[in-house]
Protein backbone atom coordinates (compact mmCIF):
# COMPACT_ATOMS: atom_id res chain seq x y z
CA UNK A 1 0.00 0.00 0.00
CA UNK A 2 1.64 3.25 -0.75
CA UNK A 3 1.17 6.33 1.58
CA UNK A 4 -0.49 9.53 0.23
CA UNK A 5 3.07 11.49 0.58
CA UNK A 6 4.43 9.21 -2.27
CA UNK A 7 1.46 9.74 -4.17
CA UNK A 8 2.53 13.61 -4.20
CA UNK A 9 6.22 13.57 -3.73
CA UNK A 10 6.35 14.85 -7.72
CA UNK A 11 3.80 17.44 -7.19
CA UNK A 12 5.04 19.01 -3.88
CA UNK A 13 8.96 18.90 -5.36
CA UNK A 14 7.44 20.90 -8.64
CA UNK A 15 6.16 23.86 -6.70
CA UNK A 16 9.68 24.55 -5.15
CA UNK A 17 12.26 22.66 -7.60
CA UNK A 18 13.09 22.04 -11.25
CA UNK A 19 11.52 18.02 -10.67
CA UNK A 20 12.93 16.71 -13.96
CA UNK A 21 14.12 13.87 -12.61
CA UNK A 22 12.95 9.78 -13.07
CA UNK A 23 8.90 9.45 -12.62
CA UNK A 24 9.46 7.21 -9.62
CA UNK A 25 9.32 7.76 -6.53
CA UNK A 26 12.42 5.53 -4.71
CA UNK A 27 10.82 3.71 -1.67
CA UNK A 28 14.26 3.23 0.10
CA UNK A 29 13.06 0.46 2.41
CA UNK A 30 11.72 -1.85 -0.07
CA UNK A 31 14.51 -1.50 -2.94
CA UNK A 32 16.79 -4.66 -2.71
CA UNK A 33 20.01 -5.50 -4.84
CA UNK A 34 19.96 -4.16 -8.39
CA UNK A 35 15.93 -3.53 -7.70
CA UNK A 36 14.43 -0.03 -7.47
CA UNK A 37 10.46 0.01 -6.08
CA UNK A 38 8.62 2.59 -7.48
CA UNK A 39 6.65 3.38 -3.89
CA UNK A 40 3.60 4.36 -5.77
CA UNK A 41 3.21 1.47 -7.80
CA UNK A 42 5.50 -0.96 -6.37
CA UNK A 43 7.09 -1.85 -9.33
CA UNK A 44 10.61 -2.88 -9.71
CA UNK A 45 12.87 -1.33 -12.26
CA UNK A 46 16.30 -2.55 -12.91
CA UNK A 47 19.39 -0.43 -12.03
CA UNK A 48 21.54 0.12 -14.31
CA UNK A 49 22.36 3.94 -13.28
CA UNK A 50 22.75 3.47 -9.17
CA UNK A 51 22.93 7.33 -8.75
CA UNK A 52 25.16 8.11 -11.56
CA UNK A 53 27.39 5.58 -10.74
CA UNK A 54 27.16 6.16 -6.55
CA UNK A 55 25.49 2.69 -5.50
CA UNK A 56 28.43 0.25 -5.16
CA UNK A 57 26.35 -2.57 -2.93
CA UNK A 58 22.86 -1.57 -4.37
CA UNK A 59 20.25 -1.32 -2.38
CA UNK A 60 19.90 -2.58 1.71
CA UNK A 61 23.08 -4.65 1.26
CA UNK A 62 23.25 -7.15 4.00
CA UNK A 63 26.09 -5.49 5.46
CA UNK A 64 24.44 -2.33 5.55
CA UNK A 65 21.34 -3.83 7.39
CA UNK A 66 23.63 -5.29 10.51
CA UNK A 67 22.22 -3.57 13.47
CA UNK A 68 25.61 -2.38 14.84
CA UNK A 69 26.61 -0.91 11.58
CA UNK A 70 23.09 0.93 11.55
CA UNK A 71 23.89 2.27 15.18
CA UNK A 72 27.18 3.84 13.51
CA UNK A 73 25.84 5.14 10.77
CA UNK A 74 22.84 6.88 13.15
CA UNK A 75 25.54 7.80 15.50
CA UNK A 76 27.09 9.49 12.97
CA UNK A 77 24.96 10.95 11.49
CA UNK A 78 23.30 12.84 14.31
CA UNK A 79 25.75 15.49 15.04
CA UNK A 80 27.55 17.24 11.72
CA UNK A 81 31.10 17.35 13.17
CA UNK A 82 33.48 19.41 12.01
CA UNK A 83 36.07 17.02 10.93
CA UNK A 84 38.88 19.39 9.85
CA UNK A 85 39.18 20.59 13.77
CA UNK A 86 37.13 17.97 15.79
CA UNK A 87 38.32 13.95 15.58
CA UNK A 88 36.34 11.28 16.13
CA UNK A 89 37.24 7.36 17.32
CA UNK A 90 34.80 7.05 13.86
CA UNK A 91 36.61 9.06 11.24
CA UNK A 92 40.14 7.47 12.12
CA UNK A 93 38.40 3.92 11.94
CA UNK A 94 37.17 4.84 8.30
CA UNK A 95 40.80 6.69 7.52
CA UNK A 96 42.53 3.60 8.45
CA UNK A 97 40.03 1.15 6.48
CA UNK A 98 40.54 3.54 3.64
CA UNK A 99 44.36 3.62 3.95
CA UNK A 100 44.34 -0.46 4.02
CA UNK A 101 41.96 -0.89 1.49
CA UNK A 102 41.56 1.73 -1.41
CA UNK A 103 44.61 3.37 -1.28
CA UNK A 104 47.53 2.65 -3.12
CA UNK A 105 51.37 2.53 -1.91
CA UNK A 106 52.61 5.83 -3.53
CA UNK A 107 49.97 7.76 -2.10
CA UNK A 108 50.82 9.13 1.23
CA UNK A 109 48.13 12.29 1.28
CA UNK A 110 44.45 12.56 1.68
CA UNK A 111 41.83 14.83 1.34
CA UNK A 112 38.36 14.70 2.25
CA UNK A 113 35.92 17.29 1.16
CA UNK A 114 31.77 16.76 0.50
CA UNK A 115 31.23 16.77 -3.30
CA UNK A 116 33.14 15.30 -6.46
CA UNK A 117 33.67 18.63 -8.14
CA UNK A 118 35.31 20.23 -4.89
CA UNK A 119 37.77 16.89 -4.87
CA UNK A 120 38.50 18.20 -7.92
CA UNK A 121 38.77 21.78 -7.44
CA UNK A 122 41.30 20.93 -4.36
CA UNK A 123 42.86 18.63 -6.51
CA UNK A 124 43.57 22.01 -9.13
CA UNK A 125 44.81 24.24 -5.74
CA UNK A 126 47.32 21.57 -4.83
CA UNK A 127 48.85 21.83 -8.63
CA UNK A 128 48.40 25.62 -8.15
CA UNK A 129 50.40 25.99 -4.94
CA UNK A 130 53.13 23.19 -6.35
CA UNK A 131 53.64 25.25 -9.35
CA UNK A 132 54.10 28.58 -8.49
CA UNK A 133 56.36 27.14 -5.58
CA UNK A 134 58.24 25.66 -8.08
CA UNK A 135 58.38 28.88 -10.12
CA UNK A 136 58.99 30.76 -6.90
CA UNK A 137 61.99 28.54 -6.57
CA UNK A 138 63.03 28.93 -9.88
CA UNK A 139 63.20 32.87 -9.33
CA UNK A 140 60.07 33.36 -11.94
CA UNK A 141 57.86 35.12 -9.13
CA UNK A 142 54.55 33.81 -7.89
CA UNK A 143 52.57 35.49 -10.93
CA UNK A 144 52.61 31.62 -13.08
CA UNK A 145 50.74 28.64 -12.68
CA UNK A 146 47.65 29.57 -12.81
CA UNK A 147 46.69 27.07 -15.86
CA UNK A 148 44.87 23.70 -16.27
CA UNK A 149 45.51 21.99 -19.47
CA UNK A 150 42.11 19.25 -19.95
CA UNK A 151 40.64 17.84 -22.43
CA UNK A 152 37.62 18.41 -25.34
CA UNK A 153 34.34 16.38 -24.24
CA UNK A 154 35.34 16.32 -20.13
CA UNK A 155 33.34 16.54 -17.66
CA UNK A 156 34.79 17.25 -13.92
CA UNK A 157 32.19 19.42 -12.24
CA UNK A 158 29.58 22.57 -12.06
CA UNK A 159 31.83 24.54 -9.82
CA UNK A 160 34.02 27.70 -9.82
CA UNK A 161 37.11 26.27 -11.58
CA UNK A 162 35.68 22.90 -12.74
CA UNK A 163 33.31 25.11 -15.36
CA UNK A 164 36.31 25.83 -17.63
CA UNK A 165 36.73 22.37 -17.84
CA UNK A 166 33.60 20.78 -18.43
CA UNK A 167 32.69 20.69 -22.38
CA UNK A 168 29.85 18.45 -22.52
CA UNK A 169 26.10 20.18 -22.84
CA UNK A 170 27.18 23.49 -23.47
CA UNK A 171 23.89 24.28 -21.11
CA UNK A 172 25.51 23.32 -18.42
CA UNK A 173 28.27 26.00 -18.89
CA UNK A 174 26.85 28.66 -20.90
CA UNK A 175 26.97 32.07 -20.03
CA UNK A 176 28.50 31.52 -16.58
CA UNK A 177 32.08 32.86 -16.34
CA UNK A 178 34.70 30.46 -17.06
CA UNK A 179 38.87 30.64 -17.36
CA UNK A 180 40.46 30.52 -20.82
CA UNK A 181 42.50 27.15 -20.42
CA UNK A 182 43.85 25.63 -22.74
CA UNK A 183 42.23 22.37 -24.28
CA UNK A 184 43.19 20.25 -26.55
CA UNK A 185 41.07 17.46 -28.72
CA UNK A 186 40.75 13.67 -26.73
CA UNK A 187 42.04 11.08 -29.37
CA UNK A 188 39.25 8.63 -28.12
CA UNK A 189 39.05 4.94 -29.39
CA UNK A 190 36.02 3.66 -31.57
CA UNK A 191 35.07 0.07 -31.49
CA UNK A 192 36.38 -2.90 -32.30
CA UNK A 193 40.05 -1.76 -31.69
CA UNK A 194 41.40 -2.80 -35.16
CA UNK A 195 44.54 -2.06 -37.18
CA UNK A 196 42.66 0.79 -39.22
CA UNK A 197 41.45 2.10 -35.86
CA UNK A 198 44.90 2.00 -34.08
CA UNK A 199 46.65 3.84 -36.84
CA UNK A 200 43.53 6.29 -36.66
CA UNK A 201 44.24 6.70 -33.30
CA UNK A 202 48.10 7.12 -33.57
CA UNK A 203 47.13 10.02 -35.89
CA UNK A 204 45.02 11.46 -33.29
CA UNK A 205 47.21 10.87 -30.34
CA UNK A 206 49.89 12.46 -32.29
CA UNK A 207 48.02 15.58 -33.37
CA UNK A 208 46.55 16.11 -29.16
CA UNK A 209 49.93 15.41 -28.36
CA UNK A 210 50.91 18.53 -30.80
CA UNK A 211 48.62 20.58 -29.14
CA UNK A 212 49.68 20.21 -25.72
CA UNK A 213 52.91 20.55 -26.62
CA UNK A 214 51.90 24.22 -28.49
CA UNK A 215 49.74 25.13 -24.67
CA UNK A 216 53.45 24.53 -23.18
CA UNK A 217 55.25 26.70 -25.40
CA UNK A 218 52.52 29.50 -26.05
CA UNK A 219 52.36 29.12 -21.63
CA UNK A 220 55.65 28.76 -20.27
CA UNK A 221 56.29 28.13 -16.96
CA UNK A 222 52.08 28.68 -16.59
CA UNK A 223 50.35 25.26 -16.84
CA UNK A 224 50.10 23.79 -13.29
CA UNK A 225 48.10 20.63 -14.83
CA UNK A 226 46.93 17.81 -16.85
CA UNK A 227 44.05 16.62 -15.89
CA UNK A 228 41.88 13.67 -17.45
CA UNK A 229 39.32 11.10 -16.76
CA UNK A 230 40.77 7.69 -17.35
CA UNK A 231 37.46 7.42 -19.12
CA UNK A 232 35.59 9.98 -19.98
CA UNK A 233 31.94 9.39 -18.71
CA UNK A 234 29.39 12.04 -19.32
CA UNK A 235 31.22 13.19 -22.43
CA UNK A 236 30.80 9.65 -24.22
CA UNK A 237 32.12 6.95 -22.01
CA UNK A 238 35.62 8.16 -24.53
CA UNK A 239 38.52 5.50 -23.95
CA UNK A 240 41.64 6.07 -24.60
CA UNK A 241 45.04 4.13 -25.38
CA UNK A 242 47.47 3.48 -22.61
CA UNK A 243 50.38 4.68 -24.63
CA UNK A 244 48.36 7.77 -24.76
CA UNK A 245 48.61 8.29 -21.22
CA UNK A 246 52.19 7.35 -20.62
CA UNK A 247 52.76 10.42 -23.01
CA UNK A 248 50.70 12.50 -21.03
CA UNK A 249 53.13 11.21 -18.18
CA UNK A 250 56.16 11.71 -19.64
CA UNK A 251 55.08 15.57 -20.71
CA UNK A 252 54.12 16.34 -17.06
CA UNK A 253 57.54 15.35 -15.71
CA UNK A 254 59.25 17.38 -18.29
CA UNK A 255 57.69 20.20 -18.01
CA UNK A 256 56.86 19.96 -14.22
CA UNK A 257 53.03 19.81 -14.47
CA UNK A 258 50.82 17.47 -12.21
CA UNK A 259 49.50 14.67 -13.69
CA UNK A 260 45.38 14.76 -12.31
CA UNK A 261 43.14 11.74 -13.20
CA UNK A 262 39.50 12.39 -12.14
CA UNK A 263 38.45 9.10 -11.42
CA UNK A 264 35.18 10.59 -9.30
CA UNK A 265 33.27 8.32 -11.34
CA UNK A 266 35.33 5.84 -12.77
CA UNK A 267 37.16 4.70 -9.17
CA UNK A 268 36.14 2.15 -6.60
CA UNK A 269 35.85 -1.29 -8.46
CA UNK A 270 34.05 0.10 -11.36
CA UNK A 271 36.32 -0.71 -14.34
CA UNK A 272 36.79 -4.11 -12.52
CA UNK A 273 40.55 -2.41 -11.31
CA UNK A 274 39.99 -0.77 -7.50
CA UNK A 275 41.15 2.39 -9.74
CA UNK A 276 40.80 2.79 -13.29
CA UNK A 277 44.32 3.90 -13.89
CA UNK A 278 46.06 0.37 -12.74
CA UNK A 279 44.66 -0.72 -16.34
CA UNK A 280 46.87 1.31 -18.13
CA UNK A 281 50.49 1.10 -16.28
CA UNK A 282 50.61 4.69 -15.51
CA UNK A 283 50.21 6.52 -11.96
CA UNK A 284 49.29 10.02 -11.86
CA UNK A 285 50.30 12.47 -9.44
CA UNK A 286 46.65 13.38 -8.14
CA UNK A 287 43.54 11.05 -8.05
CA UNK A 288 40.15 13.03 -6.91
CA UNK A 289 37.60 10.81 -5.70
CA UNK A 290 33.78 10.23 -5.26
CA UNK A 291 30.55 8.90 -6.00
CA UNK A 292 31.32 5.04 -4.79
CA UNK A 293 33.35 6.44 -1.89
CA UNK A 294 30.53 8.16 -0.24
CA UNK A 295 32.92 10.98 1.07
CA UNK A 296 34.92 12.64 -1.68
CA UNK A 297 38.48 13.65 -2.09
CA UNK A 298 42.06 13.49 -3.06
CA UNK A 299 44.95 11.47 -2.81
CA UNK A 300 48.41 13.07 -4.14
CA UNK A 301 51.49 11.24 -4.39
CA UNK A 302 55.19 12.31 -2.64
CA UNK A 303 55.35 14.37 -6.09
CA UNK A 304 53.65 17.25 -3.85
CA UNK A 305 56.66 16.91 -1.57
CA UNK A 306 59.25 18.32 -4.47
CA UNK A 307 58.45 21.92 -2.77
CA UNK A 308 58.41 22.85 0.74
CA UNK A 309 55.41 24.14 2.73
CA UNK A 310 53.22 22.29 0.30
CA UNK A 311 49.47 22.22 0.52
CA UNK A 312 49.41 18.51 2.57
CA UNK A 313 52.05 20.45 5.15
CA UNK A 314 51.07 24.25 5.47
CA UNK A 315 47.80 24.55 7.58
CA UNK A 316 44.77 26.27 5.48
CA UNK A 317 45.91 25.60 2.55
CA UNK A 318 43.32 22.76 2.05
CA UNK A 319 40.61 22.98 4.01
CA UNK A 320 36.46 23.05 3.97
CA UNK A 321 34.71 23.35 7.39
CA UNK A 322 33.40 20.03 7.29
CA UNK A 323 36.02 17.83 5.52
CA UNK A 324 33.53 15.53 4.43
CA UNK A 325 30.58 14.01 6.34
CA UNK A 326 31.25 11.72 8.88
CA UNK A 327 27.91 9.61 8.14
CA UNK A 328 29.40 9.58 4.27
CA UNK A 329 32.64 7.85 5.86
CA UNK A 330 31.06 5.17 8.27
CA UNK A 331 28.72 4.32 5.03
CA UNK A 332 32.26 3.84 2.85
CA UNK A 333 34.54 1.90 5.91
CA UNK A 334 31.12 -0.47 5.64
CA UNK A 335 30.97 -0.33 2.02
CA UNK A 336 35.21 -1.07 1.58
CA UNK A 337 34.70 -3.78 4.15
CA UNK A 338 31.96 -5.65 1.98
CA UNK A 339 33.86 -5.19 -1.12
CA UNK A 340 36.89 -6.71 0.39
CA UNK A 341 35.24 -9.80 1.96
CA UNK A 342 32.96 -10.47 -0.94
CA UNK A 343 35.56 -10.08 -3.64
CA UNK A 344 33.36 -7.40 -5.58
CA UNK A 345 35.94 -5.58 -7.63
CA UNK A 346 37.02 -8.96 -8.91
CA UNK A 347 33.15 -9.52 -9.37
CA UNK A 348 32.90 -6.56 -11.26
CA UNK A 349 35.75 -7.68 -14.15
CA UNK A 350 33.77 -11.28 -14.34
CA UNK A 351 30.51 -10.15 -14.65
CA UNK A 352 31.63 -6.81 -16.57
CA UNK A 353 33.18 -8.86 -19.38
CA UNK A 354 30.11 -11.18 -19.11
CA UNK A 355 28.27 -7.75 -19.70
CA UNK A 356 30.18 -6.41 -22.69
CA UNK A 357 29.96 -10.23 -24.11
CA UNK A 358 26.03 -9.57 -24.38
CA UNK A 359 25.86 -6.19 -25.71
CA UNK A 360 28.06 -7.52 -28.81
CA UNK A 361 25.30 -9.68 -29.47
CA UNK A 362 22.90 -7.54 -28.90
CA UNK A 363 24.63 -5.36 -31.22
CA UNK A 364 25.47 -8.05 -33.80
CA UNK A 365 21.45 -8.55 -33.88
CA UNK A 366 21.02 -4.59 -34.52
CA UNK A 367 24.37 -3.68 -36.11
CA UNK A 368 22.30 -1.17 -38.27
CA UNK A 369 21.36 1.23 -35.21
CA UNK A 370 24.25 0.06 -32.40
CA UNK A 371 27.81 0.24 -32.28
CA UNK A 372 30.94 0.75 -30.91
CA UNK A 373 30.06 -1.07 -28.05
CA UNK A 374 32.88 -0.61 -25.35
CA UNK A 375 33.32 -0.98 -21.16
CA UNK A 376 36.31 -1.65 -18.50
CA UNK A 377 34.69 -3.84 -16.14
CA UNK A 378 30.74 -2.78 -15.51
CA UNK A 379 31.28 0.71 -17.12
CA UNK A 380 29.72 0.18 -20.16
CA UNK A 381 27.70 1.69 -23.42
CA UNK A 382 27.32 1.53 -26.51
CA UNK A 383 26.35 3.67 -29.58
CA UNK A 384 22.96 4.93 -31.53
CA UNK A 385 22.83 6.97 -34.52
CA UNK A 386 22.34 10.27 -33.13
CA UNK A 387 21.55 11.94 -30.53
CA UNK A 388 17.83 11.97 -30.30
CA UNK A 389 17.43 7.92 -30.79
CA UNK A 390 20.14 7.28 -28.12
CA UNK A 391 17.45 9.21 -25.80
CA UNK A 392 14.73 7.55 -27.13
CA UNK A 393 16.49 4.34 -26.25
CA UNK A 394 16.75 5.60 -22.69
CA UNK A 395 13.23 6.35 -22.66
CA UNK A 396 11.70 3.12 -24.16
CA UNK A 397 14.01 1.18 -21.17
CA UNK A 398 12.02 3.50 -18.53
CA UNK A 399 9.06 2.45 -19.95
CA UNK A 400 10.42 -1.32 -19.92
CA UNK A 401 11.62 -0.85 -16.37
CA UNK A 402 14.85 -0.93 -16.96
CA UNK A 403 17.01 2.28 -15.59
CA UNK A 404 19.95 3.84 -17.89
CA UNK A 405 21.19 6.69 -19.26
CA UNK A 406 22.64 8.88 -22.00
CA UNK A 407 26.23 10.37 -22.57
CA UNK A 408 27.87 12.24 -25.32
CA UNK A 409 26.02 13.07 -28.16
CA UNK A 410 24.46 9.66 -29.39
CA UNK A 411 25.69 7.03 -26.54
CA UNK A 412 23.70 5.38 -23.78
CA UNK A 413 26.02 4.54 -20.81
CA UNK A 414 25.29 1.78 -18.30
CA UNK A 415 26.34 2.06 -14.63
CA UNK A 416 25.06 -1.05 -12.58
CA UNK A 417 26.16 -1.32 -8.85
CA UNK A 418 29.08 -4.01 -7.88
CA UNK A 419 26.56 -6.47 -6.79
CA UNK A 420 25.15 -6.97 -10.37
CA UNK A 421 24.98 -10.93 -11.40
CA UNK A 422 24.86 -12.47 -15.07
CA UNK A 423 20.97 -12.71 -14.35
CA UNK A 424 20.31 -9.14 -14.15
CA UNK A 425 22.93 -8.56 -17.32
CA UNK A 426 20.40 -11.21 -19.41
CA UNK A 427 17.71 -9.67 -18.19
CA UNK A 428 18.64 -6.00 -19.43
CA UNK A 429 20.25 -7.34 -22.25
CA UNK A 430 16.93 -9.05 -23.70
CA UNK A 431 15.17 -5.73 -22.69
CA UNK A 432 17.56 -3.99 -24.97
CA UNK A 433 16.99 -5.83 -27.65
CA UNK A 434 13.42 -6.06 -27.51
CA UNK A 435 14.20 -1.92 -27.56
CA UNK A 436 16.29 -1.94 -30.44
CA UNK A 437 13.99 -3.49 -32.43
CA UNK A 438 10.96 -1.84 -31.74
CA UNK A 439 13.02 1.14 -33.54
CA UNK A 440 12.73 -0.47 -36.90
Amino acid sequence: MTSTLAETVHDVLRRYILADGFPVVCDLEASRGSWLVDARSGERYLDFFSFFASLPLGFNHPALALPENRERILAASLHKVSNSDVYTEAYASFVRTFAEVALPPAFPHLFFVEGGALAVENGLKTAFDWKVRKNMAAGRGDALGTRVLHFREAFHGRTGYTLSLTNTDPIKTAYFPKFDWPRVPNPKIRFPLDKREIARVKRAEEESVAAIDKAFRDHPNDIAAIIIEPIQGEGGDNHFRPEFFRALREIADREEALLVFDEVQTGMGLTGKLWAFEHFGVEPDVIAFGKKTQVCGIMVNRRVEEVADHVFKTPSRLNSTWGGNLADMVRCEIILGAMRDEGLVDQAARVGAYLLDRLHEVARQHEKVATNVRGRGLMCALDLPDRALSREVVRRCREERVMILPCGERSVRLRPALTVGEEEVDQLTEILDRVLGSLR
